[in-house]
């Protein structure tokens, strides 16, 4: 096992295009590589395909990480690695969003804009849901499938770049192994009652700000904020 110093050190010998030192962290980390990609094993894609899309996500790991992240290495590479299979399975995987979900993405799409044409402002997620006689779940995740999926290492607010996504919110453990388990937010989060849902998608999944939900819920931002604390508590003590 190489220490975090060694670690930073071929990262930073394979950021200057060294393959040798490249080499040495795949290798290195071929294990937590294979822990990540088991749980896509049964989405339709062959192993050794999982496993090079998985090595690709690492070499961009390699690419991007800072050591100013202030995470370890390897747990920095876990939503990396995730994000470029599931990144994969979207765009030319055997897993595509159904029709049905496009279909509704498309027809909600049109109605927002014939509802803020004629009333000036936007409708919230319940009116949309009451409206095409769906739950309000299914419509966040309509509005959902034509994005891709963001960094769990992006700031969440552009204006406080120190501030990070989910990943940051619910565990700042530097526990790699327990992350392979931890990082599957949205596993947990198709549990959680149509408000809570709605509240967490907007705001980490569809970039919406407190106000913004606050508007869509028709409730105040100080009511979003609270909401959002209690669910990500809810959420870390069930990851603990």
């Amino acid at each position: 096992m190489l220490d975090s110093e060694e670690v930073k050190r071929l990262v930073k010998l394979a950021q200057e295009g060294d393959e040798e030192a490249k080499s040495a962290l795949i290798a290195e980390n071929s294990p937590l590589i294979k822990s990540i990609i088991k749980r896509f094993v049964s989405k339709g894609l062959e192993y050794d395909d999982l496993y090079q899309l998985g090595c690709l996500g690492f070499v961009k790991a390699i690419k991007n990480f800072n050591p100013e992240f202030n995470v370890k290495f390897s747990t920095y590479v876990v939503p990396m690695v995730i994000g470029e299979i599931k990144r994969y399975m979207r765009d030319d995987g055997a897993i595509k969003v159904s029709r049905a979900i496009k279909s509704l993405n498309i027809k909600i799409k049109k109605f927002i804009e014939s509802y803020y044409a004629d009333k000036k402002v936007k409708p919230t997620v319940e009116e949309i849901a009451n409206h095409f006689q769906v739950e309000e779940g299914d419509v966040v995740m309509a509005m959902d499938s034509s994005r891709m999926p963001v960094s769990l290492y992006a700031p969440f607010d552009e204006a406080d770049s120190d501030s990070l996504l989910v990943i940051d919110r619910v565990d700042n453990e530097n526990n790699a192994n327990s992350l392979v388990d931890k990082i599957a937010i949205r596993e947990l989060v198709s549990e959680l009652s149509n408000r809570d849902k709605t509240i967490i998608l907007m705001r980490y999944f569809y970039d919406k700000t407190q106000s913004e939900i606050a508007t869509l819920l028709h409730i105040s931002q100080v009511q979003v904020s609270r909401l959002e604390n209690k669910i990500l508590e809810n959420l870390k003590k069930k990851l603990s």
